[in-house]
């Protein structure tokens, strides 16, 4: 992983609009002149290193060294600490839209039954009234008295006999509407009696599913504070970490998130692998989160990918191949989640909260998903065809 780079490009730079622009103002300041308050203080100074911390520490070079050890490790536990809330965010809104979805089809059921029940119905009042019809023209008509007397007057006997083969006839309608009615009733009653259980059904999916929007939104108003709060320790963090280091906050953003991808890696390609093989299809079994305020814009995330990958000093054959594969992994969509082995985001990280060590939206935000996946890449394959080669030769695809 390249940490020379001490500029972004134009496309990279809208990537943490508010986070990159704190950092970078933490970084100017902090350079200019160390002061015991930072820009973007922590605000628990008992369990985070103040600024005052950071002045003492660059006294002598083994103090800085230690001191950069400990801002390293409360900035693992500020991403720890908002991808916890990010990871309960994801699991509810997983739970709601499945709610939604189970609710929706139970509805269809409900109408599905209602219709058919209505049409049962109609068919068993047409039978009846049919039967009723054919009913009069018996009672009328076909007593035994009365055709023997009509064949002993008649003029027409062998008339006579034809119309009493249309009674016969008759008589046999007779008994078929006669079936097809007490038939009709009792379909019609039994699809009466389903739709009413399917309504019941519903209204306790409706229950549900409004518990689980609520539960979605509760655990979405908790992930909004944990990120804010994480990402001004985040940023205070990187600050100091550049001033401790010598470099950048940007360049020990990256650092930093090379260092813990690496880390993470065997476990990362070890829950891949064990997932698509119980998924027993790859990364085309996927579906897509339509709550939670997850950014969505599959342009605009290869738009930032095409100038993140230069940090790399990957060209545009190597883009191409970052094309192929996250289309094909999550088709760049922000909100990808793999409803079998619930890797998640346009990288389609597996467990998803790996992505908290590139930052704490990593649930919502693209450009955060994409941070992380180059990482990885990098890390794992050395390049983006890399991977993509990886992902071809196998199956399940996966990378």
């Amino acid at each position: 992983m390249r940490h020379s780079c001490t500029t972004r490009g134009r496309a990279s730079a809208a990537r943490l609009s508010p986070i990159a622009a704190t950092l970078a103002a933490a970084a100017f300041v902090v350079t200019a002149s160390v002061s015991p308050v930072g820009p973007a203080q922590a605000s628990s100074a008992d369990q985070y290193p103040s600024w005052s911390d950071v002045q003492a520490a660059m006294r002598n070079e083994a103090a800085k060294q230690a001191e950069a050890q400990t801002v390293a490790a409360a900035l693992q536990t500020a991403q720890a600490a908002a991808a916890v809330a990010a990871q309960n965010a994801l699991n509810a809104a997983a739970a709601s839209e499945k709610a939604q979805s189970d609710l929706a089809a139970a509805t269809d059921r409900q109408n599905a039954l209602a219709a058919q029940a209505g049409a049962a119905e109609a068919d068993a009042r047409t039978a009846h009234d049919a039967l009723g019809r054919v009913a009069s023209w018996r009672y009328r008509d076909a007593s035994a008295d009365t055709v023997s007397l009509q064949i002993a007057l008649s003029s027409d006997p062998t008339g006579l006999l034809d119309r009493l083969s249309t009674a016969e006839q008759i008589g046999q309608v007779w008994q078929a509407l006669s079936t097809k009615a007490v038939t009709a009733a009792g379909v019609a009653a039994s699809l009466r009696d389903q739709a009413v259980r399917a309504a019941a059904a519903r209204k306790q999916l409706a229950d549900v599913a409004q518990a689980a929007a609520d539960a979605a939104k509760a655990a979405d108003q908790a992930e909004q504070a944990a990120v804010a709060d994480a990402s001004a320790h985040e940023a205070t963090a990187l600050a100091q970490l550049a001033v401790l280091r010598g470099t950048t906050a940007d360049v020990q953003r990256r650092y930093e998130l090379g260092v813990q991808v690496r880390a993470q890696l065997a476990a990362v390609e070890a829950a891949k692998e064990a997932a698509a093989r119980r998924a027993g299809s790859g990364s085309s079994s996927r579906a897509y989160l339509t709550s939670g305020g997850v950014v969505v814009d599959p342009a605009a995330a290869q738009a930032y990918a095409r100038g993140a990958i230069h940090y790399y000093g990957w060209g545009d054959a190597q883009f191409q191949c970052l094309l192929n594969l996250w289309n094909m992994e999550s088709g760049w969509r922000a909100d990808a989640l793999n409803p079998s082995s619930l890797a998640y985001g346009i990288p389609q990280s597996l467990p998803a909260d790996k992505m908290a060590t590139a930052g704490p939206d990593w649930r919502t935000n693209g450009n955060t998903q994409i941070d992380w996946g180059l990482a990885y890449i990098s890390s794992r394959y050395g390049t983006p065809c890399g991977a993509w080669g990886h992902e071809m030769s196998v199956y399940p695809h996966w990378y």
